[in-house]
């Protein structure tokens, strides 16, 4: 499974995701997220990170100007949009975008099952809530062009590779403190969720 450390804050904390392994960086532009960067910050960050690592910046409740500026600015390579949005929204996307699915019954994992999306636990807040989803809604399911997230951490993604998810993404479950990894939870997360 390719695996995405997302609520990145710090250069060390990107490089020491990289370095254990992981295929994708997520950073947070969201304000009211405690592992918020600005896209400002981000770019200092994203600047000196070596090729062939995803750039995803995480976006709540934005239009697509403001996606588009904060993407063009930080250097982000891919938008995961976290928030209901119309179709409007995503034309006029100007970088590759992911969307993420907030599941709250079995039938919604099933939602754009034709391309690839990230599907989360739904909670009232936004990402990062350690809240694990049902994993018996996804037996029998072609899980090829999902990433997981939520609850997740390097003592039960191992058991996730049954279901051939596409990847997996963490943040809570890694970390020292909110915003802030945990090197050997990094490392011990990639290690088995490969």
């Amino acid at each position: 499974m390719r695996t995405k450390i997302c609520g990145i804050t710090s250069y060390e904390d990107a490089m020491c995701a990289i370095e254990a392994g992981a295929d994708a960086l997520g950073f947070v532009f969201y304000e009211k997220s405690p592992r918020y960067i600005s896209p400002k910050d981000a770019k200092e960050i994203i600047s000196k990170l070596p090729p062939f690592i995803e750039k995803v910046a995480l976006f709540v409740n934005e239009d697509a100007d403001a996606i588009n500026e904060a993407c063009k600015i930080s250097g982000a390579s891919l938008a995961q949009i976290h928030f209901e949005s119309n179709n409007e929204l995503y034309a006029k996307l100007e970088v590759p975008h992911i969307k993420v699915i907030r599941a709250q019954e079995k039938s919604d994992i099933e939602k754009f099952n034709d391309e690839y999306r990230l599907i989360d636990a739904y909670c009232e807040a936004y990402g990062g809530s350690g809240k694990r989803i049902n994993i018996e809604w996804f037996d029998g399911v072609d899980c090829s062009k999902i990433i997981l997230a939520g609850g997740l951490d390097a003592t039960n993604v191992a058991s996730l590779k049954k279901y051939g998810f596409y990847g997996v993404d963490v943040s809570s479950g890694v970390e020292a403190s909110k915003g802030v990894k945990d090197k050997d939870k990094v490392r011990d997360f990639i290690k088995n969720a490969h």
